[in-house]
């Protein structure tokens, strides 16, 4: 063979001795695995979940009739106080119903009063003042039948006399009980009228209160002093009964509606610390308490989820109504327990076990956890302060393997 040639060759063949050196090496080499040491620490359980802002005691202003905004006197978010005009509604119509209402009332109370005196006063009069003299005619013509019975019978008058008395008085007879008749059947009418009366009187002072009321209510006031967080209406808008036209409270005490999952909601009770986080102020914490325990579960998208009100303290304002927060509820606390990192422990159905790097040696450990909160577990049993144990990273970990233990960044 040439020098030339016997040179490559000798050169390919230290590289393969140097590759097959290499392997053979590396599968001798064991694998590096991150190691942590348990220590003690003072730990906090804790939920986290999202929210909704809530002012606790809102007040809210209805449109009470169809109308239009006439006048504007405050801004959303401006601050108020008890009494001052926030708007003004467009109380024409109300005013012209209420002007009709009043006259039918008066009309009414007038029927009424024509009702209880048995009629129209002026019909009434008449008939009584006819009854009164046909009365007095019957009277006088039955007196004289009298006279002309005693005057017959002494021959000192005409039968024919007699027995045109006796028609004229049953005429005048017949006369008085129709005026009677005339008069009961007003007197009958002024009853139904009396009925009829009342009805309508009660009805126009309900629509004068009616629209009293809502003459009263076109003016829009706060009830307390806080702050008009909104107002939602603008200045001529066309509103319809019941729409919303302002909203406020006093924003220095908030509440904030968690929407907790139900695995979570057995830990919950009241009066557990509660903090609040806002995107929009980015390291702000509001600090508050639960007020109670959800009792029903209810769906929230894919979610089921248990509502719990919290009770926050806003003296700043910074939360406002309907912002969507990050809510975090302590549910207990530990005083220097052990712990390990949520990446040492496994599982194997219910029972929980962690691998204990001894003389560059896993050993699997069974250990008893208690609470936890987003990064470590406490351990209530199966360690020792200061052992170290096994991250299993990407690395599939057994018991009795050989590792290289390396200090992971903590």
């Amino acid at each position: 063979m040439p020098p030339k040639k016997r040179w490559i060759a000798w050169v390919a063949g230290a590289a393969i001795l140097v590759v097959v050196v290499l392997i053979l090496a590396s599968r001798d080499q064991a694998p590096e695995v991150q190691t942590v040491q348990v220590k003690r620490e003072n730990l906090s359980a804790s939920i986290t979940s999202n929210g909704k802002v809530e002012p606790v005691q809102p007040f809210v202003a209805f449109a009470p009739f169809v109308t239009t905004v006439e006048r504007l006197d405050v801004t959303a978010g401006q601050n108020v106080h008890k009494g001052q005009v926030l708007l003004v509604l467009n109380s024409a119509e109300p005013k012209m119903e209420l002007a009709k209402a009043r006259s039918d009332l008066l009309a009414a109370q007038a029927q009424l009063r024509d009702a209880r005196a048995g009629g129209p006063p002026a019909q009434v009069a008449q008939i009584e003042g006819s009854l009164k003299q046909a009365e007095i005619n019957l009277a006088n013509l039955q007196r004289t039948e009298e006279s002309l019975k005693q005057l017959v019978a002494e021959k000192a008058a005409m039968p024919v006399e007699l027995e045109q008395n006796k028609i004229q008085t049953e005429d005048a007879q017949a006369s008085v009980n129709s005026l009677k008749q005339q008069k009961a059947a007003i007197a009958a009418q002024a009853a139904v009228n009396a009925q009829s009366a009342v009805l309508a009187e009660q009805q126009a002072n309900s629509q004068i209160a009616t629209y009293d009321n809502q003459i009263k209510s076109a003016t829009v006031t706060s009830p307390i002093d806080g702050t008009l967080y909104s107002l939602p209406v603008y200045l001529g808008e066309y509103v319809h009964v019941g729409q919303v036209l302002a909203e406020g409270a006093d924003l220095h005490k908030v509440r904030v509606r968690a929407f907790v999952d139900e695995p979570d909601l057995g830990v919950l009770a009241p009066s557990q610390d509660v903090f609040i986080t806002w995107a929009g102020l980015p390291g702000q914490v509001w600090t508050g308490k639960t007020e109670s325990v959800p009792k029903e579960v209810t769906a929230l998208g894919v979610r089921n989820v248990g509502e719990v009100l919290c009770s926050v303290q806003n003296s700043n304002m910074e939360l406002i109504p309907n912002l969507s927060v990050d809510v975090r509820i302590e549910v207990s606390q530990r005083q220097n327990v052990l712990v390990v990192p949520r990446g040492a422990v496994h599982a194997n159905g219910l029972k929980h076990f962690v691998f204990v790097v001894n003389d560059d040696t896993l050993h699997q450990r069974e250990v008893k956890l208690g609470i936890a909160d987003p990064t470590v577990f406490e351990v209530v049993s199966g360690l020792k302060e200061g052992e170290r144990v096994a991250l299993s990273g990407g690395i599939t970990l057994h018991n009795g393997m050989t590792v290289t233990p390396v200090e992971a960044n903590q």
